[in-house]
């Protein structure tokens, strides 16, 4: 084994961590006989895996010299660290030379680079292990147990994905080609005609295609438009569809940053049972109506829906948790309600600063666990001065980026709500035409489909019933 300037202060420093010097020194000694091979291990190998930190500082610098087109070999390395002022520390060009003499095989790097990952690993585990036991002894009141328990999570989950080569990859285009086939396929196969989620309404999904993994899509609207209601009707519908067995179906997350859990299970049960929501909260129930209650309850309590009401929610907590449902019960959907209840988590300049990055944080959610991620958003009062109250893509409240890191963005648009506000004095010529329009818009909702990055846009009109917030197909 070769003297390191560092290898024995580290060892040390820590004699249990797991390391193995000699993978490293072999790996290092066999990029600079033949730098092609930094292909087989560049993917998921990084400096900071290695444990001697000497070591990390080569390979970055042979990275550097590859990358920039030149050849990595000692004299190379010694005019780079010259430069740098680090020659000596690295223990100067006689251990690069060294290195050079000690490549085993070119053909054993990968699993060379592989070891030292592992190992990397492992003391990672040890070190959040310690500061697990260190934070858990510690009576600090700002750093509650639970809040504990989820920054370990994240520790863990990104450290799963810390340089690993299982994630994503460059691709040919005849695999990327071979997989917009199967896709196509799936759609043409399924009754519904659609890939993703099921939305649970026909002419959303004919629109959309279903909700597509990895998409971000927003469903805006003023207040009393229905946000939360159309969200809960997704989220129900998918989740129904799922425990019937539907192709289209998924286990969907619903976060609810405005209404408690038990408000959201009273407003499904009231939908389903054909009783209003209003009535089961008083205790007005007729003695027919518990019979109802009973069977829907017995339909549904098996639902792959969960509701997480927990207010003043992080991104990072959120996809913290989301992850959490992922790796124990599988995930196909998530809900939030809504985006401007979200918090960064960091510190921002200004609010705009802030919802950019809640929207890029939610964009970045859905790429990872391959899930269609449905955010509901506030609109600006701006909708209010106009005398057509339809919503606009510059109406989205404090931040344009909304729409820029959308792949959907739909509004929902009752005129129903506007005009029952401007009733005229009855028995006058104004209020026989008014009633002729309220008759002609009464329980009709519309999606308006104003930026779809892979299809159309365009308005859809729904079924609004307002007594149950309920959204569904409305008839031809």
């Amino acid at each position: 084994m070769l003297e390191t300037p560092s290898s024995q202060a580290t060892l040390l420093q820590d004699r249990a961590a797991p390391v193995n010097v000699e993978a490293e020194q072999a790996l290092l000694g066999g990029l600079l006989h033949n730098n092609y091979a930094l292909e087989k291990v560049s993917d998921f190998l990084r400096p900071n895996h290695f444990s001697d930190g000497n070591h990390g500082k080569i390979y970055q610098a042979i990275f550097t010299l590859i990358e920039r087109g030149t050849v990595a070999d000692p004299i190379t390395l010694k005019d780079f660290f010259e430069k740098e002022a680090t020659l000596s520390a690295i223990g100067g060009v006689s251990y690069l030379v060294q290195l050079a003499d000690a490549m085993v095989s070119v053909g054993n790097i990968q699993h060379y680079g592989q070891i030292i990952y592992d190992l990397f690993l492992r003391r990672e585990l040890i070190n959040i292990g310690e500061n697990i036991v260190d934070d858990a002894r510690a009576h600090d009141f700002d750093n509650e147990a639970t809040q504990q328990i989820e920054e370990a999570e994240k520790k863990l989950f990104d450290l799963a994905l810390s340089g690993s080569s299982n994630g994503s990859r460059v691709q040919s285009f005849e695999e990327s080609l071979i997989q917009a086939v199967k896709m196509a396929e799936v759609a043409y196969k399924r009754d519904s005609k659609i890939v993703g989620v099921t939305t649970g309404l026909h002419d959303l999904d004919k629109w959309l295609g279903g909700l597509h993994p990895s998409d971000l899509l927003i469903i805006a609207g003023r207040p009393s438009m229905g946000k939360t209601g159309l969200g809960v009707n997704i989220a129900f519908n998918a989740a129904l569809s799922k425990l019937q067995k539907g192709k289209e179906g998924g286990t969907v997350a619903f976060f609810s940053l405005e209404m408690s859990a038990d408000q959201i299970a009273t407003r499904i049960l009231a939908q389903e049972a054909g009783v209003p929501s209003d009535k089961i909260r008083r205790g007005e129930l007729r003695k027919e109506d518990f019979p109802k209650l009973t069977e829907v309850n017995r339909r549904i309590s098996q639902l792959p829906l969960f509701i997480d009401d927990t207010a003043s929610l992080t991104v990072a907590s959120l996809r913290t948790r989301a992850r959490r449902l992922k790796r124990q019960q599988g995930l196909d959907l998530v809900i939030i309600d809504y985006l401007q209840l979200l918090s960064p988590g960091g510190k921002s300049e200004n609010r705009v600063q802030e919802i950019s990055q809640i929207t890029r944080g939610l964009k970045a959610l859905a790429k990872e666990l391959q899930i269609p991620v449905i955010a509901l958003s506030q609109l600006s009062r701006a909708v209010e001065q106009r005398d057509d109250k339809r919503p606009q893509l510059s109406d989205l409240r404090e931040s344009g980026s909304i729409e820029q890191d959308a792949d959907v963005v739909m509004f929902i648009y009752r005129e129903e709500y506007y005009e029952a506000r401007h009733e005229p004095e009855p028995g006058t010529e104004k209020y026989g035409a008014w009633q002729e329009k309220m008759e002609a818009i009464q329980n009709q909702a519309e999606v308006i489909i104003a930026k779809q990055r892979h299809g159309p846009i365009g308005t859809i009109k729904l079924f609004f019933d307002a007594r149950f917030t309920k959204f569904s197909d409305l008839a031809k």
